[in-house]
This record gives structure tokens, sequence and C-alpha cells, in this order.
């Protein structure tokens, strides 16, 4: 080692007592102080209460939604081809049948008795219709019989009152019709006697021409007694004649 170093190393170190008394002074001070200023407080600290309180969590971050995914493709499907139904037959029930059972025994005098029964009703059946269709042939014969006497009777009677029409309009002067326009009808009830002879005549329904009138009144009673009917069922006690200018 050198001089100069050793020089150094041997210095003596006169400062260094002052130092440390200089702290140990500031220290006891300082204690002293802190020791004083507790003394000195006149009350007690007030207590303070602080609650603690935990934070919220904080919210959670938006989670952004996921994108859709895109609507699968739909593949139209092939048309389906129906097999053709095939009809199949019908299996056929077998049905057992019944044991056979022995005829009964016929008695022939029964089955003797019993077609004379049936032909004496057929008998009876056949005359019922016979005298049904005679009862139906008569009574269509009556209905022509009285169909022909009513038109024959109607034939008489219509023949029996012109003929008494034809009498009293000869007994007309030809002056009584002469200016009447067209040809009105006058409607006449005659009474009379079974013998012809007339007992009344009254006009029922005027022609509207009172001359004309009372010429058929004159001529009813000038043609007493009047003509009979070729049959007495003919005969009617009231007449209702009917006469028009232009009759004939």
């Amino acid at each position: 080692m050198s001089a100069l170093a050793l020089s150094v190393f041997q210095r003596p170190e006169h400062a260094l007592g002052r130092s440390f008394a200089l702290s140990a002074i500031i220290h006891v001070a300082l204690a002293a102080v802190l020791f004083l200023g507790v003394r000195w407080q006149s009350h007690a600290p007030e207590t303070v209460t602080v609650d603690l309180v935990e934070s919220p969590p904080p919210a959670p971050a938006p989670v952004a939604e996921a994108p859709k995914p895109p609507p699968p493709e739909i593949k139209p499907e092939p048309p389906q081809v129906r097999k053709p139904e095939i009809a199949l037959p019908e299996k056929k029930k077998v049905v057992k049948e019944p044991p056979k059972k022995a005829p009964p025994k016929v008695d022939p005098d029964f089955q003797k008795r019993l077609r004379e029964q049936v032909a004496l009703e057929q008998k009876a059946l056949d005359r019922q219709k016979q005298e049904r269709e005679l009862r139906d042939l008569l009574a269509r014969q009556q209905a022509d019989a009285a169909r022909q006497a009513a038109a024959a009777r109607n034939k008489a009677l219509n023949e029996y009152i012109g003929r008494i029409q034809a009498t009293i309009r000869r007994n007309i002067p030809q002056t009584a019709i002469e200016g009447i326009p067209g040809n009105p009808a006058a409607l006449v009830d005659v009474v009379q006697l079974p013998t012809g002879e007339v007992l009344s005549v009254r006009v029922r329904k005027s022609s509207g021409y009172p001359r004309y009138d009372e010429a058929i009144e004159r001529a009813i009673l000038k043609a007493s007694p009047l003509p009979l009917p070729p049959s007495r069922d003919l005969f009617d006690r009231e007449l209702k004649l009917t006469f028009r200018p232009l009759d004939k």
C-alpha cells in the first residue's frame, strides 16, 4: 500500500463526535414536544364511524349478438310416384253348412186335402172375379142407357119447346118487330095446365122494347091451349120461354 493511502486512513475524524451529539439533542427535543402535545389536549378525540360499503360489481359489458345463420336452402322434393294399387281378390269365407236334416215324412192324405182346399179357394176367387166383372158391365150399360135416355129426353124436350115457341111466334104481328135494332131477347114465364091451357104469363126479363114484350104476352094467350108433349114425362107446368125478333 502506498504512503498516500496510509496517510488517509490514519487521519483523525474531529467532526464525527459533534454530529452524533447534535442528532441526539434533536431527537430528545422532538420526543418532549410529542409528549407535551398529548398532555395538553383538553377533550377526548371524537370517534369517527366509517361504514365500509362494498362497491357494486361493475356492469357486465354488452355481449354482441352473434350473426344469425342464413336460412337453410329448401330443396324441392322429387315427386313421389304412387304405386298402382292392385286389388287383391278377397278370400272367400268358407261357410260350413249345417248338417242336412232328413226331410220329414209327408202324409199323402194331407197333401190331397191341401190340394182340394187350394182348388176350392181358386174357384171362389174366379167366381168373385166373374161377378165383379158382370157388375161392372151392368153398371156401364146402365150408365150408357141413362146417357142415351137423357140425350133423347133433352132432344124431345127441345123439340116440344120449339113447337110451342113456333106456335106463339106466329101470333106476333110483324109491326111489333119492325124497327127493333139487333136481336134482343125477352124471357117469359108461362104457367099451363096439363091440357095446355095457359093460366098466366109474366115477362121476367124485358127485351128493352115494351111494344115487343106486350106483343109476346098477347101471342101466348092467343095460342092457348099450347101444343102437348109427345110423352107425359116431358110435361112441365112452368115453362121458361125465350123470344127474339129475328128468330124463325
